[in-house]
């Protein structure tokens, strides 16, 4: 019985010392995730700078602080009312949301859109000129340097906010087959309507002087043609690793690879704005991604499967013939 007893005894030794390790000294990285409040982590903060906090307000309301409800004109920079945290979700701080956290380490990079090492500004301008279908800001602009303070705070201020680090979204497995719309349209309505709207609109704040709420996908006010989002590959990784908002994340998805890639497939079918002289772009086509569906190319598969797929033979095709290897 005394064995009996000390072996008990050294059981609860072990199992309340393993608990006081996870607990108390667990490593940083692997604690739970600070919960987001912009509220009281940026806005209300007193240890924020008012740089930063301009910097996060022009990239979390950018239709009122930069687009088209600004009120004053000449500092309309944003051609359409989505705000930059549309995509890069939870003020820039979410993994697998193109998280803007460790940001500055990754530039400059080389991007084959221009073919040249581009700076982190120069980036933002893209985004402008893209995603929310405007114009780029002179890189020395009050409001580059405002939100280059926030991603640059975000570093330090909030290091432990994301739980991995991702260059842009996860990957996902590209399907074999094309974009079946039918099967795009029956998952979006199950999963994207109540957000997004039936008809992709999205839905407004109910203050006029705010953007939306919910984002649109398609129509006049969104994303142009020459965005990375208009890849239906890039929307797919996007889609997989974050929607349905606030019931997925990267390492919880909700749709499969797959569906993500069919309903991306559809959210593109519909029409948006065009971006003009998407001709130019990645001077060195080899460098396209696969997905992008405007030409020219230097292949001979056609629009129709440069937009839709399948995209594997002509991953296979650049592999092959120019030994590139694609993955969007």
């Amino acid at each position: 019985m005394a064995l009996v007893g000390a072996l008990f005894l050294l059981m609860l030794v072990v199992f309340f010392g393993v608990l006081y390790f996870d607990r108390i000294w667990k490593p940083e990285a692997e604690k739970p995730i600070q919960e987001w409040n912009p509220d009281v982590l940026v806005l209300s903060n007193p240890e924020v700078s008012e740089q930063v906090k301009k910097g996060y307000l022009l990239l979390s309301a950018s239709s009122q602080n930069m687009g088209p409800l600004q009120e004053n004109p000449s500092l309309r920079y944003a051609g359409n009312n989505l705000s930059c945290t549309n995509c890069h979700l939870n003020g820039g701080t979410q993994s697998g949301a193109a998280s803007w956290i460790g940001i500055g380490n990754r530039f400059p990079q080389f991007g084959g859109r221009a073919n040249k090492t581009g700076s982190l500004t120069e980036r933002i301008n893209g985004c402008m000129e893209r995603s929310m279908n405007g114009k780029a800001l002179p890189e020395d602009a009050p409001q580059m340097k405002a939100m280059l303070a926030y991603m640059e705070w975000l570093d330090e201020g909030l290091p432990k906010l994301n739980s991995k680090n991702f260059k842009g979204y996860p990957k996902i497995e590209i399907p074999s087959v094309a974009v079946n719309l039918t099967k795009g349209k029956s998952i979006y309505e199950k999963e994207c309507t109540l957000c997004h709207g039936a008809k992709g609109q999205g839905v407004r704040f109910n203050d006029p002087k705010k953007g939306y709420q919910y984002p649109p996908l398609w129509g006049d006010d969104t994303y142009n043609d020459g965005a990375g989002m208009h890849r239906v590959l890039t929307a797919a990784a996007f889609i997989k690793n974050n929607m349905p908002y606030l019931q997925a994340r990267w390492d919880n998805p909700k749709l499969t690879d797959e569906e993500a890639y069919h309903v991306a497939g559809y959210i593109n079918s519909f029409s948006r704005p065009q971006k003009e002289n998407t001709t130019t772009d990645y001077p060195d086509k080899k460098l396209k991604p696969v997905s992008t569906p405007y030409g020219p190319w230097t292949d001979s598969f056609s629009p129709e499967q440069h937009k839709y797929g399948p995209f594997p033979p002509i991953i296979q095709y650049y592999k092959q013939t120019y030994g590139i290897e694609k993955t969007k």
